[in-house]
Parts: structure tokens; sequence; C-alpha cells
């Protein structure tokens, strides 16, 4: 049975909603792009360091993966992955509650605050939705 989280990394790939590599993915924290940074599980120490730095200041969580470099790049379709950027809300909320549901001590802090981050999305797109269903176009009319 294919695990679910990495069937999901796989659909990220192919939706364009993921930075695979560490300058990519450090470029899309620093960019505020960003929502969460996935590092594999034997992800190098300097590596490592250079998340925690890129993090430090911005929104993005981080997430320690169970699997492997190997794991990881055969799932995006990579040669080798120690760390990838996820970019999407939707994705990242989606992943969080598989990672939750797989391991709730581990993961299921990190899974509340990006749900209540997508709540919080979900709820802006809406009222901007509805100010913009109320606002004139700015065109006169004029009586002939």
């Amino acid at each position: 049975m294919e695990d679910k989280v990495l069937g999901l990394l796989g659909l990220m790939r192919r939706a364009n909603a993921i930075q695979i590599g560490e300058d990519r993915s450090t470029d899309a924290v620093h960019a505020g792009k960003a929502r969460l940074l996935l590092l594999s599980a034997d992800v190098s120490d300097n590596a490592r360091r250079r998340a925690e730095r890129a993090l430090e200041g911005r929104k993005a969580l981080c997430v320690p993966l169970r699997y492997s470099r190997d794991e990881l790049a055969d799932a995006l379709g990579v040669s080798g992955c120690a760390m990838a950027a996820v970019t999407d809300l939707g994705f990242a909320n989606a992943l969080m509650k598989e990672l939750a549901s797989a391991d709730p001590e581990r993961y299921a802090e990190t899974a509340r605050e990006i749900e209540r981050r997508s709540d919080k999305a979900t709820r802006r797109r809406k009222e901007t939705a509805a100010r913009k269903g109320l606002k004139r176009n700015d065109k006169r009319r004029t009586e002939v």
C-alpha cells in the first residue's frame, strides 16, 4: 500500500505547489511564499541550521519528516531531496492532516496551526468576495 503522504508530495510536485531543494526552499521562505518547510529524517546538520536561520522571523513552519532523503526524492521525482517548501496552503493543510493522523503526538500541534491559518485565509477570501459584490464598478449611468 502506497503511503498517502508520499503520494500527496508527488501530487504537489505535479501541481507546482512545492519548491524542492535547499536553495529553492530557502528562497521561497525568504520571499514569504512557503507555508511549510519539510526536512528529511537524515538531513545534514548544516542544512538543518540553514533552514532554522531561514525561518527566523518568518511565518512558515518547520516540519521534520520521518522519511529519508531517498524516499522524498522518489516521491518527488528528483535525484536527491533533503528539504522542500510547500507553497500552497490547501496542500499544506492536507499534508499536515495526513501526518497528524499517522503520528498525532509529533504533528498534531503543527496540524492545528496550519488548519487555523487555512480557515483564516478561507474566511478572508469570502469576506473579500462579499465586499467586491457590494462595490460599484465606478461607471456612471447616464439617462438618455
